[in-house]
């Protein structure tokens, strides 16, 4: 993922930049405005990252396919976890605890439209899930 990020901001950097010689022999680096932003969004990034070095939670999005308050929810929120891990093995599941309901919330997207995608994969199984703001995991750097 940083691989093709850096390739990416290269390319970007080639198409939309130029260098000339001025009459002096120096080089004259001409560039539009957008590689600025661009770099400046990958610093940002990067900042984040050196930021989270045990790879903490960033905000994000997960969905929440159950909640549930009361004698044995814990057990119940385990139980649906463990259904879903069987439906869904490539998607990680999360249950928490916040009183006074469990809830199983799943993925760790960082974008909402990547959340909406897989909830259209998961809504035939579970026809109640929503997306939901969340602390998701760091995503891994390849």
């Amino acid at each position: 993922m940083r691989l093709a990020l850096i390739i990416g901001l290269f390319l970007l950097f080639q198409v939309v930049s130029s260098a000339q010689y001025d009459p002096d022999g120096r080089v004259v680096i001409i560039q539009d405005d957008l590689v600025d932003s661009v770099l400046h969004h990958y610093e940002a990034l990067r900042l984040k990252i050196m930021e989270n070095p045990d790879n903490k939670a960033i905000p994000g999005y997960r969905i929440q396919i159950f909640f549930d308050s009361g004698l044995n929810s814990s057990d119940r929120a385990k139980q649906a976890r463990d259904e879903f891990l069987l439906k869904f093995p490539d998607i990680q599941a999360y249950v928490n605890w916040k009183a006074p309901n469990y809830r199983v919330r799943v993925g760790d997207f960082k974008t909402r439209l990547e959340a909406e995608k897989t909830l259209q994969l998961i809504l035939p199984d579970y026809p109640n899930a929503w997306v939901i703001k969340d602390e998701i995991n760091f995503p891994e750097m390849n």
